[in-house]
């Protein structure tokens, strides 16, 4: 499956810092004498390597030139900002609320054949019920600061959920116990949620396939 837009932009921001690091490795320097040789800190260089802080064009430019290798530069300016791009895409689709974030992923999800997801966190968005998945994309809402559009974005979600019932997609999910203890939502909507999940992995659900992992 195809990453969102989120996590593709983070990736990409990661694999810059790890061929940055590559670079400097190569050319056998350390992160203290990168610093020396670019006159900057050698905790901004330590940031750049660990995505932490994405460099500017012109840090790139510095890390090659210190590291001997110029010519790399331009390549890797390209891919800051292509990881820039994605990324004020998806501030962008995030400000729209959280409907239009949910209809992101539905042709993904069309186009996808086999799916694994493992959380620890909270019930996965594709066996969530309407009440719990109200309750958690409530609080996202109020966390970031998003228009107020739960109910409409429930609705996407469940509708782009009916991937679920297509016998042309596989579904693997790994959860942690604690998922299931942590009451995201009322005692009446947690205990339909869990319902759901007896269902879903039953024998006669749409995941006929169920395993406890100790």
């Amino acid at each position: 499956m195809s990453p969102h837009p989120s996590s593709r932009a983070q990736k990409a921001r990661v694999d810059l810092a790890g061929r940055l690091r590559e670079i400097r490795k190569d050319a056998g320097i350390s992160g203290r004498e990168l610093a020396v040789r670019c006159g900057w800190s050698e905790s901004k260089s330590s940031r750049i390597e660990n995505a932490k802080t994405p460099p500017s064009d012109a840090d790139i430019r510095a890390w090659c030139r210190a590291c001997t290798a110029g010519d790399q530069a331009p390549d890797l300016i390209a891919a800051n900002r292509q990881s820039a791009d994605a990324h004020v895409q998806w501030k962008r689709i995030q400000r729209s609320g959280l409907r239009r974030l949910q209809e992101t992923t539905g042709d993904l999800y069309q186009q996808t054949r086999t799916f694994r997801a493992y959380v620890s966190d909270v019930i996965p968005g594709f066996l969530q019920t309407p009440g719990y998945a109200a309750a958690l994309l409530s609080s996202i809402a109020v966390f970031r600061g998003t228009p107020d559009d739960v109910s409409d974005a429930v609705t996407a979600r469940m509708r782009r959920n009916a991937v679920l019932s297509n016998g042309a997609h596989r579904f693997s999910f790994v959860l942690e116990e604690s998922v299931l203890r942590y009451r995201l939502c009322s005692a009446e909507s947690m205990a339909a949620q869990l319902g759901h999940l007896r269902l879903s992995g039953s024998p006669k659900g749409p995941h006929a396939e169920r395993r406890r992992v100790p």
